[in-house]
């Protein structure tokens, strides 16, 4: 029988991340590159593999993952919200410690929109009294 693979999305800002989990040696392939390949900075790398951590499963599993829009530090809590969801999925005990870690809630903050008459969302033109 063929092994199991879990499927989960994950999403940030404007991000969002497909996560394929199997059991494995502990491979990360990052839309056809490796994690480190991917990405450069070593606390985008530390965000990535924090779910595994929290439950202690490094190296337990292998993730195929294809990340699309954002920047690196959207895509990067992305994936870790998409492996946090589909190691829900493999193990439910696991969501205690990683909801406790707040990995599991999607984080709804995003960039607020331009308004007219505005130089940025809040930033205006400067008052002039005369």
């Amino acid at each position: 029988m063929a092994e199991k693979i879990f499927y989960a999305t994950g999403r940030r800002k404007t991000s969002v991340a497909r996560v394929a989990l199997k059991s494995g040696k502990g491979s990360f392939v990052v839309n056809d590159r490796t994690l480190r390949d991917y990405f450069g900075r070593e606390t985008a790398r530390m965000i990535v593999l924090q779910p595994f951590q929290v439950t202690q499963t490094s190296g337990n599993f292998d993730a195929e993952v294809n990340v699309q829009g954002g920047g690196i530090s959207g895509q990067a809590g992305a994936i870790r919200h998409g492996l946090a969801r589909a190691l829900t999925q493999i193990n439910p005990d696991f969501r205690s410690p990683l909801k406790k870690a707040g990995f599991i809630t999607r984080d709804p903050r995003a960039v607020e929109r331009k308004k007219y008459g505005h130089h940025k969302a809040r930033k205006r033109p400067q008052y002039s009294k005369r």
